[in-house]
């Protein structure tokens, strides 16, 4: 039976005068936490609640009917509820919304809904084309959904050399002795409902543009009628005496996974030599002459794309084996995509530099640009490149594209954990950083989306909204 009139209870939340365009009202009604928004004379309202990890969306930062989340910059549109930047998979959930008599009544129904799965078409009998999506990221599995929702009834074949469906990897260094089940982006019945095959502990070998087909480690291959290559990066390795010993830790994977105690930063050193007894590291070199003591060694320098099973392929790669793509994620070969950590792309907030950036929100956001071109549908990337970490419980905001500035501003106080970063390229705000101030970042990076520009005089305005926080 689907919901009936009284499961719904319809409850007046404010007065119409109480919001002015381009505010936003937190309210419950039946239990559900929702934001009421006005935007040219018009009441929406949609779910409080990030549908990434629940951040309280009224702390976020609003821009027309568009709210982004304070925490990582995920972005929904206030009307339909939609998720139109990431991280996260899933859409906002919508009320209904009636002004009468001054008084703003929002409805809501009995059953508490925190996020809304955006409707997904599945395989159609018969259709023999196939999409084929190299790694098991969040690039591969948004590509994969956007084509769902956007109606492709072709075969959708994900391949991924680990062990496990497509996991929430950010979780990795951050929530230790979690679950497997717990982390993984999407169920096995949720893939398998909509269509969705993952090939797992698969790895591929080679690329044959020609004959559009791929060849794995263990001997087979498979055809495919578009590609989307979205391997990532691995970690790189220490090249310094002792590096190979074995308990020196790469983190690239759910079973790398250890518990971080006792942090102690040693800066602007690097390391020397790796020194051990039968095979185990018992102690660090630094170059100035420092030794520490060491159990495990957990190496954390950076990245290198997973591109080498390119080698011999027409597929083209820059000077350090990133696939370079276009603005549509598109590489020099037909029918050939590329998106996430392996990609070199063009980022439009930095007059189409080209870059490779490995954040997660970008990964889908590629993923979810590919798909769209992959049916024709004709779409540039302009997502504004949005990072968070989080180091002895603090989280850190950091949003635009910082390379190359020429000048750091503070806001607020560095010494007191309090603060918000400009990174100026001459008179430009190219980058932002902060730590409690949120959701300043946020507001910069939406000032960003639309393609404005903060300068100087912005910046050192004591008015300016975006920098204060919440």
């Amino acid at each position: 039976m689907g919901p009936t009139q009284c499961d719904e209870v319809t409850e007046v939340v404010c007065l119409e005068s109480d919001l002015q365009d381009g505010q936003m009202k937190e309210v419950e009604v039946n239990h559900h936490k929702i934001v009421l928004v006005r935007n040219e004379g018009k009441f929406s309202a949609v779910g409080g609640l990030c549908t990434h990890y629940g951040a309280p969306l009224i702390k976020g930062a609003l821009v027309g009917n568009r709210v982004r989340c304070p925490w990582h910059g995920a972005c929904f549109n206030t009307t339909t509820g939609d998720i139109e930047e990431y991280p996260g998979l899933d859409s906002l959930p919508t009320y209904k919304v009636k002004v009468e008599d001054g008084k703003v009544y929002v409805t809501a129904g009995k059953q508490t809904l925190t996020k809304r799965v955006k409707e997904m078409s599945c395989r159609v009998p018969g259709v023999c084309h196939t999409v084929l999506l190299i790694g098991g990221g969040p690039a591969s599995l948004q590509c994969a959904e956007t084509l769902r929702q956007n109606n492709y009834g072709g075969r959708i074949i994900i391949v991924t050399k680990d062990e496990q469906l497509p996991l929430d990897k950010t979780k990795l260094s951050k929530a230790m002795n979690i679950e497997v089940e717990k982390i993984l982006l999407r169920p096995s019945d949720f893939l398998q409902q909509h269509g969705i095959e993952v090939l797992k502990e698969k790895e591929v070998v080679s690329v044959n543009t020609e004959a559009k087909t791929v060849a794995f480690n263990d001997g087979t291959s498979q055809h495919y009628d578009q590609l989307l290559i979205s391997t990532g990066a691995r970690a790189r390795a220490m090249q310094c005496p002792g590096a190979e010993m074995e308990n020196v830790k790469l983190l690239e994977s759910y079973k790398d996974m250890l518990e971080e105690k006792n942090v102690k930063f040693y800066m602007s050193s690097d390391v020397a030599e790796m020194r051990g007894v039968k095979g185990r590291v018992k102690e660090i070199v630094l170059q100035n002459g420092d030794v520490l003591p060491a159990d495990v060694v957990i190496v954390g320098i950076g990245v290198i794309p997973n591109s080498h099973f390119l080698k011999g392929s027409a597929v083209e790669v820059d000077s350090r084996n990133a696939v370079v793509v276009d603005k549509f994620m598109k590489t020099n070969i037909p029918d050939v995509f590329a998106a996430g950590d392996v990609a070199s792309f063009p980022l439009c907030i930095r007059e189409d530099k080209r870059v490779q950036i490995g954040h997660w929100q970008l990964a889908q956001a590629h993923g979810r640009v590919a798909a769209l071109n992959m049916l024709n549908k004709q779409t540039e990337l302009n997502s504004v490149p949005f990072f968070w970490t989080v180091l002895l419980g603090k989280s850190i905001r950091y949003t635009g594209y910082g390379e190359g500035y020429t000048d750091i501003v503070f806001k607020g106080n560095v010494d007191e954990r309090k603060f918000l970063a400009f990174y100026m390229k001459g008179d430009d705000v190219v980058a932002a950083a902060s730590l409690n101030f949120d959701p300043a970042v946020a507001k910069v990076a939406e000032i960003m989306a639309t393609g404005k520009k903060i300068t100087k005089s912005q910046r050192q305005s004591n008015s300016t909204s975006f920098i204060q926080n919440n």
